[in-house]
């Protein structure tokens, strides 16, 4: 019996597990935008970052599968984990923005109440 590692493999699988792992944290981050409903203790900063690398990580995958003609299910799920990730960040962003107005609107009505 032959028990080889395929070094390749292993380093796809390891790819695809730590971005599924930073992949969990997401629906729990946008959960608490929905209903936080404030754009308080959140980084646009620190979310663009994070879509900016994961989309250098998109660009590797697509250049994997053009120029060295890389495939399997493990690469694949990854490229999907990668893709979900950025998908996931975009809409926290945007809820960013949202929460920020409603902040803005908030601390206008309480000028408003102030000044009356």
């Amino acid at each position: 019996m032959d028990f080889s590692l395929d070094y390749s493999l292993v380093m796809e699988l390891c790819e695809a597990i730590t971005i599924f792992c930073f992949g969990l944290s997401w629906p729990i981050s946008i959960r608490k935008s929905l209903i936080s409903k404030t754009a308080q203790g959140k980084s646009l900063f620190f979310e663009v970052f994070l879509l900016l690398g994961y989309a250098f990580g998109i660009t590797r995958k697509i250049m994997q599968i053009t120029v060295l003609d890389c495939s399997g299910m493990i690469f694949y799920l990854s490229f999907f984990f990668y893709i979900l990730n950025f998908i996931e960040i975009g809409i926290d962003v945007a809820l960013y923005f949202r929460n920020k107005k409603l902040d803005r609107l908030r601390e206008e009505s309480v000028v408003l109440a102030n000044i009356r």
